[in-house]
């Protein structure tokens, strides 16, 4: 078995492509602690930087009671979309994701993110934990990683 470098995809044994996927200087890692109403993302803004920071702080709209459970329901629907949607936009290429917080919130996130065509190749994983501070949450996920 032959062994070739080969520079746009790491190295190549025999037939079989070894990508370097987890090299370090191409990874995106972020941290969201969130509930049905707040999230706070830690992560970096450069690939090439190591250390994570506060990158965001989303919160959710208040839900409002409508007359008819069947409009309760979409304005509820609406209102979780909007907010994982604010949530995504801080996570711009991100190649791992470790979501962190009280309820369900994170489980209908990971959905969220793998129905979303740019994070279909994101790595999630997620834990619970409860509020804590920004200071906090940075040493967490400096851990989870």
């Amino acid at each position: 078995m032959e062994i070739k470098e080969n520079t746009t995809c790491g190295m190549v044994i025999g037939s079989i492509a070894l990508y370097q996927h987890n090299n370090m200087n191409h990874q995106k890692q972020f941290g969201v602690w969130m509930d049905n109403h707040q999230a706070t993302i830690v992560g970096s803004d450069n690939a090439e930087e190591p250390l994570f920071k506060v990158v965001g702080h989303v919160k959710g709209d208040i839900n409002t009671p409508k007359p008819s459970e069947k409009s309760s329901h979409n304005t509820e629907k609406n209102q979780h979309t909007k907010f994982f949607k604010e949530i995504a936009s801080h996570l711009t290429n991100a190649t791992h994701v470790h979501l962190t917080g009280t309820g369900v919130a994170q489980e209908q996130f990971i959905h969220y993110l793998a129905a979303t065509p740019q994070f279909k190749n994101s790595k999630t994983s997620e834990s619970t934990s409860n509020k804590m501070s920004d200071e906090k949450l940075i040493a967490f996920m400096m851990e989870k990683f």
